[in-house]
């Protein structure tokens, strides 16, 4: 199960080298329903998801390198290359009517900086444990709109984008 919301920024933080960066590539087989392939650094991915905004399944299973080759040539549209920043979240900074069964967890803003076509396109995304998190969460000041709800900041419907 997947819960999360995606924030589009004010400005990309002074800070970005000092955290840690994943280099991604990602390719879409099918968009209904989403069936992804992705290579992170040097792992690699085939992932479902199910229809939903805030909240849908998702599986994830691992590929070899020769795989994931093999299915990118069979890939439908734009492949998506993109950096992405990993930032811890000040946990008590978003708390607002929740009040959790256990401690709270750790969260990380995961900020996706994209290459052409898609520059000077980012979007923060943030993954919950449950749905009564991610609706109490206050975002921090750096983020500007809330487009979870927005099916066009999907990375399986810019993967169909026309430039």
């Amino acid at each position: 199960m997947e819960i999360e919301r995606k924030f589009t920024i004010t400005a990309l933080p002074g800070d970005l080298a000092a955290h840690p960066c994943l280099v991604i590539e990602q390719a879409y087989l099918n968009t209904d329903p989403v069936i992804r392939i992705r290579r992170q650094n040097d792992e690699y991915y085939l992932t479902y998801k199910g229809k939903g905004l805030l909240v849908r399944d998702e599986y994830n299973l691992p590929l070899n390198k020769e795989a994931y080759e093999h299915l990118r040539t069979k890939a439908d549209g734009n492949i998506i290359s993109k950096k992405r920043y990993l930032f811890p979240v000040d946990r008590p900074a978003f708390v607002r009517d929740y009040v959790p069964s256990g401690a709270i967890p750790a969260l990380t803003i995961e900020l996706d900086v994209f290459e052409p076509p898609f520059a000077p396109l980012v979007i923060a995304e943030v993954e919950f444990p449950d749905e009564e998190m991610a609706k109490a969460f206050i975002p921090p000041d750096w983020f500007l709109e809330d487009v979870t709800f927005d099916p066009q900041y999907h990375n399986s419907t810019l993967s169909r984008k026309v430039f």
